[in-house]
């Protein structure tokens, strides 16, 4: 009997590498979309299809869509020199994956899309959101996953799909939370603003167990989920946390808004220089300075029994311990 085929964008990113490896132990066929430019070092020595394919190349992705029964499209743009970089990346790039995965003919059960929590937007009260709430997103980016959505969602008589809003994700192989932790490995604790902050927080593990069940649930068709840890963080809590794995504590280094934006903009302006854009501009720094980005899962939990596993004593634990083996942390 042959395995089912899964399909993974984005497979030799941070999410998606993780996916690959929960995909192969459950016994499926992967085969992964990449570049010719992608670092391969996370899939490197799996069994698994690697397909140099285009994502806005129909003919491509319909060869490598063929006789999948599941598509997790993970790939997708985070940061743009131009505004249009977003929606012809986010919005453009998933339609033709859609329309190829249609005229594939493939047998496709769920096509399962890692949407982001910026497409809603913030909490403007510190409640957690659901999925009722009326998206409101701060950024280009943020308008662009919400566009990505909507499209989606808009071929639901045509496809069996289902579209995740993430939290902020952390956890091994990752290099943007990750850079919290190496950062207090040198005894400094960074915050943005003086107030309390509160923050939705997934491990890796629990963000993939959460795109696998989804896609394995017939409750899940044509619908919207936030994936999100059940209990709410604060960065102080965090650092707390961190205290007590690293043994010492760090100095806590706050950063009031108006330097956020200073250093955003002045990031900005150099990036103007450069053929890559900044990983911190204006509008990031607008999403940094919110008080509450925070999330209930609770949709998920009772469609498909998505639930935190994770907790984030254990969570960062394992990721500093394999930032340390890795060399990521002296």
């Amino acid at each position: 009997m042959s395995k089912e085929i899964a399909v993974v964008t984005g497979a030799n990113g941070f999410v998606g590498s993780h996916l690959v490896d929960r995909l192969l132990s459950e016994g499926y066929a992967v085969k992964c979309i990449v570049r010719k430019t992608s670092d391969l070092k996370w899939l490197n020595g799996k069994n698994i299809e690697l397909i140099n394919a285009g994502l806005g190349n129909k003919e491509e992705l319909i060869k490598a869509v063929y006789g999948a029964s599941y598509i997790f499209h993970i790939a997708g743009t985070v940061k743009s020199k131009r505004p249009e970089g977003y929606f012809e990346s986010n919005v453009g790039n998933t339609k033709t994956l859609l329309d190829a995965a249609i005229e594939s003919g493939a047998p496709i059960k769920k096509f399962v899309v890692s949407g982001s929590q910026t497409a809603a937007g913030p909490s403007p009260d510190g409640k957690p959101i659901n999925e009722t709430h009326t998206p409101n997103p701060l950024t280009t980016y943020g308008r662009s996953k919400l566009e990505q959505e909507k499209l989606v969602i808009s071929y639901k008589d045509k496809l069996p799909v289902t579209v995740l809003r993430c939290p902020a994700i952390y956890g091994e192989r990752d290099t943007e939370v990750g850079i919290f932790f190496q950062t207090y490995a040198k005894r400094l604790f960074t915050k943005v603003g003086f107030e309390t902050k509160t923050i939705s927080l997934l491990h890796v593990d629990d963000v993939v167990n959460g795109l696998y069940l989804a896609a394995k649930s017939d409750k899940t068709s044509g619908e919207v989920y936030f994936l999100s840890s059940e209990k709410v963080y604060t960065w102080n809590e965090i650092g707390d946390v961190c205290k007590k794995i690293f043994g010492k504590g760090a100095v806590k280094l706050v950063f009031p808004h108006f330097m956020v934006y200073t250093v955003a903009a002045i990031a900005q302006f150099f990036s103007s220089f450069s053929s890559k854009a900044a990983t911190l501009n204006l509008e990031k720094a607008r999403d940094l300075v919110q008080s509450h980005w925070v999330t209930s899962p609770a949709k998920a939990m009772k469609d498909f029994g998505f639930r935190q596993k994770v907790s984030i004593e254990e969570g960062i634990k394992r990721t500093i311990e394999w930032s340390k083996k890795e060399g990521w942390i002296k």
